[in-house]
């Protein structure tokens, strides 16, 4: 049994919203955030919220406050971090480790931030390595530096990078079949849709079983 509760958490950048999808005997919170175009309604956030509670994570979906405020365009990086360092606290109440995530532009944060909030690991999903189209302009450094176990779920057809892409580096990755940056597949992939979130779910729950 899981049990949903939400709050709201006033940071430097504006109000951010918390949903927690609480574990029974849980080992380690994993919070992760939303990309610069979407909320926590996306696919990949929702199907780690649905699984890994009932695999001893508790899984904390958080909402920046741009989004909550209404608003449709990211403000800059800088200020993502503001977010994301004003609802850490929160994330300790439960006195668990605590891993950082986001999908793009959120798995950004998570990487300049881990160390000097201590997280534990990081989780990027869909890493936006390069705006599309200019593998000239890489943000493999933040990748490189994010100082702590991490893991990328990348999607095979993804404009902002695809796996092949990335630089060797300490972390881990994973590739999604087909995957765009929604991690969408084709309805003419070899894989269907639900096949496709279950690779992420399924990474994600060995890697973190793979954590101390």
């Amino acid at each position: 049994m899981t049990k949903e509760t939400s709050e709201i958490i006033g940071t430097d950048a504006g109000d951010a919203r918390v949903t927690w999808h609480t574990a029974e005997r849980a080992r380690f919170v994993l919070a992760v955030s939303h990309g610069a175009g979407g909320g926590v309604e996306a696919r990949d956030l929702r199907a780690l919220a649905a699984a890994l509670p009932h695999h001893g994570v508790t899984v904390a979906l958080v909402e920046q406050p741009w989004r909550v405020a209404g608003k449709k365009l990211a403000p800059a990086p800088k200020t993502l971090d503001v977010g994301w360092r004003g609802i850490w606290p929160a994330l300790l109440n439960p006195g668990l480790p605590v891993i950082s995530g986001g999908r793009s532009a959120g798995a950004r944060v998570a990487c300049r931030t881990a160390v000097e909030l201590g997280a534990r690991a990081v989780l990027a999903l869909s890493f936006p390595l390069h705006p599309p189209g200019k593998p000239e302009k890489s943000r493999a450094d933040e990748l490189l530096g994010s100082g702590v176990p991490t893991l990328v779920v990348q999607g095979g057809n993804d404009p902002f990078g695809k796996p092949e892409e990335f630089p060797a580096g300490s972390f881990e990755l994973v590739e999604v079949p087909y995957g765009d940056h929604g991690f969408a597949v084709p309805k003419r992939a070899e894989i269907t849709q639900d096949e496709a979130v279950t690779v992420i779910t399924d990474a994600v729950v060995k890697w973190v079983g793979s954590l101390e």
